[in-house]
């Protein structure tokens, strides 16, 4: 499974905005860019497993480390 590295409010705002692009996707069915809106996927993804793929790569982490 993949490591969690997002923080709470990292998670909330990913998943927040991922939802919003999706609700518009299915709101807005005669606008041209409706299909750029499915990239809310991406966020809404990651927001929901609180890992990101990138963070992993670059090394970032926005969760709180536990003291040992």
């Amino acid at each position: 499974m993949l490591k969690k590295n997002m923080g709470s409010i990292d998670r909330i705002l990913r998943f927040a905005v991922g939802a919003a692009a999706l609700i518009a996707f299915f709101m807005l069915p005669e606008a041209s860019y409706r299909y750029w809106l499915l990239l809310g996927i991406v966020p809404f993804g990651t927001g929901l497993l609180g890992s990101c793929p990138l963070y992993t790569i670059f090394g970032i982490g926005t969760c709180k480390m536990k003291s040992e």
